[in-house]
């Protein structure tokens, strides 16, 4: 019965999946056979939003305008602009204007351009429905669906909405982007949904029952895989699984200690929760509580470089007796912008820009622009299986058939595509053989270089495979057609409702294999079609099928039954989970391998099937059997129970089938390089935990031996999320490791396993695709989303997208995030020493004091400026467009401790900055005092006069030398170790200086024209004069040149001391204590080496990059710098860990 007004969100007493079909239409007021009527269907629409998902309203320009306008440097530039403007100094405050105007317009458009090709990315996940709407079937745009339609699916759909389904026939779904299960699932009518693990009971509340485990629903966003159904609309938009995840990734949690509640905690709990609320509030304004590491660091930098021109100011104040005139506050101010890096935001904006506009081009999207830099520091990275290491597709791997061996495909990268790769043939392993493989693995030989094998592109592997065909395994051969495989074929293509064609879409040019149903049985279909068998071309040929028994999950199996072409019999095909195909076997193998089946036979067969599942594949039984007789007409006299049985019995086994979703071609090198760069990748799936391990040990994320491991830490690597759920999170915090692989996991495990993390000080990141991955997305430091399989949720709460789905582009991501952080810390030193040295320089100018009593400033506001805005500006792009280092990816990430401002940086920017003031005072001191006896002339800071002939000589010597020597700086800061002159130690050159400075052309002529520039600068008749306030030289160039020469040998000198005494050496590309961490770090378990893990004594030799310096293990390093050294560095890291004090870098003691 329908009501007479439609309530604003459709509810039933309880869930659906506990309602009855009838009790589901009465309470939402439909019809099953009829549907809503127009006039039902005009009233929901009014009272219910739109079926679609919540995404923000879009890009809001002015939330990223106003972001960028409270960027720390920002506020501190608006506030000397005001001051500048306040006392009258139009041009200085029109320059800060302009300065401002530029940071924000970069900033803003930059990251409105990323958003806007976000939103363009985003796609509808359902974009319409076929419904039933007053008898009529219609089909509609998907968010024009409402609670109580009726909708009709059919294979190939997407869900529109959450439905409670009444009719099914073989209906299937696919739910991995949303429970991240591989394998479909089956959907039933029937209420009675038993809790999971207790037996017979029947759920009667919903929280008793999963989302995966409710059978009778199906949920928006998830696809049909096969059969046909309709349902009951019962929750849309929001309302539905998908929309609760969406909001759970954008609603905000409260702070611990944020409640204003008194009643719960006390009387004085509004007080402090306010004043709590207050200090986040102003902390996420000022960028100083929220943000990346390195955003974080900028705002503290500027507040304090903020608070530093405020005690400079005073300390002008004081000198001048706080006799604050027009010229004071100018000098005050002058002393303030030179400790601010007026250009550092613009630099880090360009170089930030450029960095995006490399992972652009590498299928990388940065929706923040922040997240690039981040990127840097990761430590950890927190990964999806399905589809995300591997590629969501399912590919028969190996076929047994009994007394005839073990079919497998090789070189199959395309799951849809049977014409590639090949299948060869060879003889099935047998429990002793296996044993003694196992007894007699000689790992010191595997070790030797005589074992090592290299990965090479999968073309290139065919190839040579194709041209070496006589170097094949002797005990493999070219799989032919046979009487046992045909009798293995029949079933595999008939026994499957999937389909495979080679067909030309609309508006393509080249045919293209397609094809439609499950993965299990596409991959099934491809492989009978790799011996021309396929279902298609077996019906064209006479075999007509006349009955179906579909699968049932209950007994895990399905068969069909079908007419020989010659009509004089019929054949069962049947497949399904082993043990239960299993006893129903009377007999194994075909024509004259068929023998009776035997307790013996079955064990052997289990040692097959255990062999294959060892592997990471799910295995399935295939068996037949004739039917005499006319099937057909005993179908109509029989209960179809009753049949079903008939049939089902007495089958012969003809084999056993591993199907398996393969890792993705560039996942193995992925997690090895990954390794090697200090960080450790974890597998958080829902798929079973042996395909999980299984998988895991084949791409080199935990060891293949896990013995090699201490006991507690080879049970805490890999764990069943049941279990990990049930730990506390001090039981977690306790454990020697945190897990890398986690099997059957839910979203909350997810979040659980980042929270974790997190307590250990660690920076991580989480790839994934699917709907379930979005609050781990969300919450994560870092968010990596999928861009072609990933849904809108997953996309909308990362901050990056892939848009080719590859793992290896993260690394790529991870390697320009490296390359940026070093860069920006090469350009942050470079910036702020010649800040330093500025500071340095008017500080000691205060005792400048003309006749007046004012002091006269060594530098001119305007030259500040200048030198800061231009001068450092250009070759600070030049550095961020440094190329990355060899060894970027062979060292662990950088400490998110320090950031940016590592001891070395904060030490260099005051040793260079003292050493830029003291030379550049000497210079002003030589000009005024010892060539013009000391005569600081009238009121110099603001006009020339020929009294003043002196100072502004003075200041263009100072001007020039400040000039060069920060261009020159920036030469030697392509190394922050190394001598300029000899920046690549293994450079056989006897002066390499112009060929590495040549290397970066932007930083080179940005050095050579910012040095020519000084000379217009000085000479140009009025401006020289009126805006910088100095004048035309002559011997005092060779001062200024001089000085260059001075503050050179000065750098050269203390870099030298650096390196001679090791100073700030950890971590750093020449550090020995970093290189031979090395091997420590990495996670590539005999990845390149297709053997089983080594011995430990590996992980003891240290690598070395210096040069051409050799030792006993120089063959050793050589080879690991080629990336052919297949030791488990994790696993060495996992035992030496064991025996090493804590501390350190969290990259390395911290998980």
């Amino acid at each position: 019965m329908a009501s007479t007004k439609a309530p604003t969100i459709a509810r039933t007493d309880k869930h659906p999946f506990l309602c009855s079909v009838d009790d589901v239409a009465q309470q939402l007021g439909t019809n099953i056979e009829n549907g809503l009527t127009a006039r039902q269907v005009q009233e929901l629409q009014k009272t219910n939003p739109r079926n679609e998902l919540e995404d923000g309203g879009g890009v809001v320009w002015y939330r990223i305008f106003l972001k960028q306008c409270s960027n720390a440097m920002i506020l501190v530039l608006i506030f000397a602009m005001g001051l500048s403007f306040g006392v009258g100094d139009f041009i200085e405050g029109g320059v800060l204007a302009a300065v401002i105007v530029l940071n924000v317009s970069i900033g803003f458009f930059q990251e409105f351009k990323a958003e806007s090709k976000m939103s363009s990315l985003r796609a509808l996940s359902s974009p319409s429905a076929a419904v039933l709407r007053d008898g009529q079937i219609d089909t509609i745009p998907s968010a024009e669906v409402v609670p109580g339609d009726i909708v009709i699916l059919k294979t190939g759909d997407t869900v529109p909405a959450d439905l409670r389904v009444f009719e099914v026939m073989n209906l299937n779904c696919d739910e991995k982007s949303l429970t991240g299960e591989a394998e479909a699932v089956e959907k039933v009518i029937e209420n009675s949904i038993m809790v999971p693990g207790s037996g017979d009971k029947l759920a009667t509340e919903e929280g008793e029952v999963g989302m995966g485990d409710r059978f009778n629903m199906a949920y928006s966003t998830t696809t049909v895989t096969k059969g046909r159904g309709r349902g009951i609309v019962t929750f849309t938009g929001m309302e539905t699984e998908v929309g609760k995840i969406a909001a759970s990734t954008t609603k905000k949690k409260r702070r611990e200690g944020r409640s204003m509640n008194y009643k719960k905690y006390g009387k004085a709990q509004p007080l402090k929760g306010g004043a709590k609320r207050v200090y986040d509030a102003v902390g996420k304004f000022l960028g100083l509580t929220e943000g990346t590491p390195l955003q974080r660091k900028l705002s503290q930098l500027a507040y304090t470089l903020f608070g530093c021109a405020i005690l400079l100011a005073i300390v002008v104040f004081g000198v001048n007796k706080f006799n604050v005139t027009g010229e004071v506050a100018i000098y005050a101010i002058s002393t303030g912008i030179a400790i601010i890096p007026e250009s550092l935001i613009a630099v880090l904006t360009i170089t930030m820009v450029v960095g995006m506009t490399v992972m652009r081009k590498a299928n990388v999207v940065i929706r923040d622009l922040s997240a690039l830099e981040a990127l840097g520091g990761i430590t950890n990275i927190c990964s999806d299986k399905t589809g995300t290491l591997t590629q969501g597709a399912m590919i028969v791997k190996k076929v047994w058939l009994p007394k005839v061996g073990i079919y497998t495909v090789n070189n199959s990268m395309d799951p849809k595509d049977p014409t590639q790769g090949d299948v060869t043939k060879g003889p099935s392993p047998t429990p002793s053989e296996s044993t003694l493989v196992e007894e007699k693995t000689d790992y010191d030989q595997q070790r030797s270089a005589a074992a090592l094998k290299f990965d090479i592109p999968a073309e290139k592997a065919a190839k040579d495979q194709h041209n070496n065909k006589s170097r094949v395994d002797p005990e493999q051969e070219a799989a032919t057609v046979t009487p046992e495989l045909e009798a293995f074929l029949l079933p595999t293509a008939l026994c499957n409702l999937a389909t495979v064609k080679l067909e030309q879409k609309e508006g393509e040019q080249e045919k293209k294999w397609q094809t439609t149903g499950e993965p299990t049985e596409i991959a099934l279909q491809v492989f009978s079609h790799r011996f021309d068998s396929g279902r298609k071309k077996l019906e064209s040929s006479g075999w007509k099928q006349v009955s179906e028994f579909p699968f049932d999950s209950s007994i895990k199996r399905m068969s069909v039954i079908y007419n020989h072409p010659n009509n004089t019999s019929s054949m069962v095909f049947t497949k399904g989970a082993v043990e239960r195909v299993l006893d129903l076997c009377s007999s194994v193998g075909n024509g004259s391998t068929n023998e009776p089946m035997t307790d013996d036979l079955k064990e052997h067969i289990i040692f097959q099937m255990n062999e294959l599942a060892s592997q990471g594949q799910r295995v399935l039984a295939v068996a037949s059997r004739e039917w005499d007789g006319d099937f057909a007409a005993e179908k109509r006299n029989s209960n179809d129970e009753q049949l079903r049985t008939d049939v089902e019995d007495d089958l012969t086994l003809v084999g056993l089938v591993g199907i398996y979703d393969p890792p993705r071609d560039e996942t193995k090198d992925a997690v090895r390089e990954c390794s090697e760069a200090g960080i450790k990748v974890h597998m958080l799936t829902g798929d079973h935990p042996a395909t999980a391990e299984a998988i895991a040990k084949e791409i080199g994320i935990v060891p293949k031996n896990l013995g090699v491991l201490p006991a507690n830490v080879a049970a805490s690597i890999i764990q069943k999320a049941t279990d990990f759920d049930k730990m506390s999170d001090a039981e977690i915090d306790a454990l020697p490791e945190l897990p890398l692989v986690i099997a059957r996991c839910a979203p909350d495990t997810k979040t659980r396993m980042i929270e974790a993390l997190r307590r250990r000080g660690l920076y991580m990141a989480m790839t994934g695709d699917g709907v379930n991955d979005a609050p781990s997305l969300s919450s994560a430091d870092v968010g990596i989303a999928m861009g072609l399989a990933g849904s809108d949720v997953a996309k909308g709460a990362a901050k990056i997208v892939l848009t080719d789905d590859k793992f290896n582009s993260i690394v790529s991501a991870i390697r320009e995030g490296r390359r940026m952080f070093d860069n920006i810390q090469k350009f942050v030193l470079h910036l702020l020493t010649s800040n330093v040295g500025e500071v340095i320089l008017l500080i000691a100018g205060l005792g400048f004091q003309d006749s007046t009593g004012f002091s006269v400033f060594p530098l001119s506001p305007l030259q500040i400026l200048w030198i800061n805005m231009l001068t450092s500006s250009f070759p600070a792009f030049g550095l961020g467009k440094e190329k990355s280092s060899s060894d970027i990816m062979r060292r662990p990430p950088h400490n998110n401790k320090y950031g940016v401002f590592t001891p070395q940086i904060m030490v260099d920017m005051v040793v260079y900055g003292i050493l830029m003031g003291a030379t550049t005072l000497l210079t002003f001191v030589i000009v005024v005092y010892g060539a013009n006896g000391g005569d600081l002339g009238h009121d110099c800071n603001r006009a020339y006069s020929t009294s003043c002939e002196a100072v502004f000589r003075g200041r263009a010597a100072v001007f020039a030398e400040l000039t060069w020597q920060i261009l020159i700086s920036a030469w030697e800061f392509k190394s922050i170790r190394r001598s300029m002159f000899r920046l690549d130690p293994a450079s056989e050159g006897k002066f390499p200086f112009f060929r590495d400075v040549w290397g970066n052309q932007f930083l080179f002529w940005a050095v050579i024209i910012g040095a020519l520039s000084v000379f217009p600068a000085v000479y140009i008749p009025g401006l020289n004069t009126s805006v910088f306030k100095h004048t035309g030289i002559t011997w005092e160039w060779g001062l200024s040149f001089g000085a260059i020469v001075l503050f050179v040998l000065g750098m050269e000198a203390w870099k030298f001391m650096k390196r001679k005494f090791h100073w700030f050496e950890e971590g750093e590309e020449d550090s020995k204590e970093h290189v031979s961490r090395k091997l420590s770090l990495r996670q590539g378990f005999f990845s390149m080496a297709k053997s089983r893990p080594s011995s430990l004594h590996s992980f003891n030799h240290p690598l070395s990059r210096k040069g051409t310096e050799k030792s006993d293990h120089s063959i050793k390093r050589e080879i690991a710098d080629m990336g052919a050294i297949s030791a488990t560095s994790t696993t060495g890291a996992l035992v030496h860990k064991q025996e090493t004090a804590g501390g350190g870098r969290s990259a390395e003691d911290q998980v």
